[in-house]
């Protein structure tokens, strides 16, 4: 018995060495017959170390070779600085700062010589969107909101979470462009409905507006305003992409498309090709719902502001939008073209200044909120978007670091890792909805917080006084100078011919 065991062992060892040589061989000859890879046809078997390695190459340079301050999109000491206030932990650190005041456009604040006292300080204000335009104004609590994120982009369980981490932060919550889900309702999240070139959500049969899809989804108490999406900074002139193994039937249902096919919205609305169609869709959606309607793009140059700002004084302060947020080309927590993610649209550095000195120029910057959006997932970069003039910052990429995101960036491929932008169940279960909403709220209330922390070191009571005389930059030379001499506040806009100069 132990004699025949003992061939069996042989011949069992003997099969498989044959079929991993029968294997090899197989291998070999694909590869040196196939004419679709030199390095494979070159280098059979050996040269697969090549794609391998490449794979894996983002991961090592992630973890072991890049410094604190070296990876992008977002360095590993951003990231630990988002994963300290998402758990609570505080942002401080020990033995001095990592980083480097004298690169070219870090961020330096000036402090006061007489700081205010804790007794002294004001908690930072809300403020109202729409208010006199709107028959359902929107009073907004916190400075820190969560930008446009889809529900089909994110998961079911990365929805909830930040929906009820919202909720009890008290901030907004973007639906992006995929529609109102359950799980936005379900968090208790105050709402802004994001309506995207597809009308996902607020469309009919033939994927026109739907008035009565408006009227429903306004009827939420929680859906605060409309958001019409004209373009996103991470691809301006190209429509978001869903692919197929990500439309289940439920989404298939919300967004009203088939499902299991790949959904593509429009570069652009249909029925909007200028800015008095832009003007006449928010005065039609603001008249059917009774709430604040605003709009969100990313800003290329001054020609488009000029001409939307030249067109609300000639129809009137009533048919201007409530909020204007701004995406930065450097935005971007879904998937885009590289060539329009890395070459289209201002960075938020740029636009944002441009946006809020057109604004004050045609007399507008009472009339219209401005939200900041792109890479702000600090404190101080949030400081700085509230010191060049914006109202209110949103971050998509910060509150996913908040759920646990690791930057893997396989965002689009539904096979995120931490169970935030999958629709595989198996992955999805690491992300416990009941742990993770904290973690959410931490995040916006540490941020908060923060952001009102450097306003009293600036000697101001509160983070709405901030202005650009609060902030300076180092410019290429290593010396720093101050934000309001690179940016000046304009002179309000007088009437007389010529006043704006170009339009670039």
């Amino acid at each position: 018995m132990t004699a025949m065991l003992g061939v069996l062992e042989v011949s069992l060892g003997v099969l498989i060495v044959v079929v991993l040589v029968v294997g090899l061989i197989y291998w070999y000859v694909q590869d040196i017959t196939q004419k679709k890879h030199a390095i494979l046809r070159n280098y059979p078997l050996i040269g697969h170390l090549r794609y391998f390695f490449e794979q894996l190459g983002e991961y090592f340079r992630q973890y072991f070779f890049l410094g604190d301050r070296e990876e992008m999109p977002f360095n590993r000491a951003t990231r630990g600085w988002v994963y300290r206030l998402a758990k609570n932990e505080g942002g401080v650190v020990g033995f001095g700062s990592t980083y480097d005041l004298h690169h070219p456009g870090a961020l330096i604040f000036v402090n006061a010589g007489f700081p205010v006292l804790d007794e002294n300080q004001v908690p930072t204000p809300p403020l109202a969107i729409g208010d006199g335009y709107a028959a359902q104004p929107f009073v907004a609590r916190s400075l820190i909101n969560i930008s446009g994120m889809s529900y089909g982009a994110l998961s079911r369980p990365a929805v909830l979470a930040l929906s009820k981490g919202a909720a009890e932060a008290g901030c907004w919550m973007d639906t992006g462009e995929g529609g109102l889900a359950p799980a936005h309702l379900e968090g208790g999240a105050d709402i802004i409905m994001q309506i995207g070139t597809a009308k996902y959500g607020v469309r009919d049969a033939q994927g026109q507006l739907s008035d009565e899809r408006l009227r429903e989804l306004a009827a939420h108490p929680t859906v605060r305003a409309f958001e019409i999406k004209l373009s996103q900074g991470a691809k301006p002139g190209k429509g978001g992409v869903l692919p197929g193994s990500k439309v289940t039937r439920e989404i298939a249902a919300i967004r009203g498309i088939p499902e299991g096919v790949d959904s593509i919205s429009p570069n652009r609305h249909r029925d909007i090709a200028n800015v008095n169609d832009l003007l006449d869709m928010i005065v039609r959606v603001r008249t059917v719902t009774g709430k604040p309607v605003g709009i969100k793009t990313a800003i290329g140059g001054r020609r488009f502001l000029h001409e939307l700002c030249e067109a609300i004084l000639r129809r009137g302060l009533d048919t201007a939008p409530d909020f204007i947020a701004v995406d930065g080309g450097e935005g971007g927590s879904g998937a885009a073209p590289q060539a329009l993610a890395d070459h289209m649209a201002l960075s938020i550095d740029e636009a944002l200044p441009r946006v809020i000195d057109t604004l004050i120029e045609f007399g507008l910057r009472e009339r219209i909120r401005v939200i900041a959006a792109g890479k702000l997932v600090t404190s101080a970069r949030a400081a700085w978007a509230l010191a060049c003039g914006a109202d209110f910052v949103n971050t998509a990429r910060g509150f996913m670091f908040s759920l646990g995101c690791v930057q893997a960036m396989r965002c689009h491929q539904n096979t995120c890792p931490t169970g935030i932008t999958t629709h595989n169940a198996k992955l999805q279960r690491g992300l416990v909805v009941e742990e993770k909403y904290l973690r959410v709220a931490n995040y916006a209330r540490n941020l908060n917080k923060e952001i009102d922390m450097i306003a009293h070191a600036c000697g101001l009571q509160h983070a709405r006084e901030f202005r650009r005389e609060h902030v300076r930059l180092v410019q290429s030379g290593g010396r720093s100078e101050a934000f309001n001499m690179l940016y000046p506040y304009p002179e309000p806009f007088d009437g007389a011919p010529g006043r704006h100069g170009g339009l670039v």
